[in-house]
């Protein structure tokens, strides 16, 4: 069992506008042929070179889905993190992105909404070059906490929901 198990993000309390967070990652060939038999898309576009470059790309490309998946396991896992619920997800693909290429995201609260319990990121996808490759607007609900009543009236505890 993860040690992430019982761990859980920052509540809406926790979150203030400007908070940040910055991923590195690359999708393999391996990602990508997982995807594909997962969802049995089978467009050349994500695996075939050749065919890539006849429609006037440079290599075969990353599906989108992939990116988009890279966005919200950042918000599941890191911030706010476990707990977290995505409630809406706009994203922009600019440029595309080739097998093993390294894309840098960053994520910015630019909107913590405490009557909604929802917080606003902006996400920004740069590839080796620093041109920008994805845009993004998340909505999460972040993890709750809630107060359980104890044994005499004037004492509660807190319990992690």
């Amino acid at each position: 069992m993860s040690e992430d198990t019982h761990r859980q993000g920052k509540t809406i309390d926790e979150l203030s506008e400007g908070d940040s967070l910055t991923v590195n990652e690359s999708v393999s060939d391996r990602d990508v042929l997982l995807y594909l038999g997962m969802t049995n898309d089978n467009n050349p576009l994500y695996i075939q070179d050749e065919y890539a470059k006849n429609m006037d790309y440079k290599a075969a490309i990353v599906p989108p889905v992939l990116l988009t998946g890279i966005i919200t396991r950042s918000v599941s896992k890191l911030l706010p993190g476990p707990g977290s619920q995505v409630v809406n997800l706009s994203v922009n693909f600019i440029l595309p992105v080739y097998h093993e290429e390294d894309v840098t995201f960053t994520f910015e609260v630019i909107k913590v909404d405490d009557m909604k319990e929802v917080v606003t990121l902006s996400v920004t996808g740069v590839n080796d070059d620093n041109c920008r490759i994805v845009d993004a607007v998340v909505m999460v609900k972040p993890p709750i906490k809630a107060m359980l009543a104890g044994n005499d009236e004037n004492e509660s505890a807190e319990v992690s929901v």
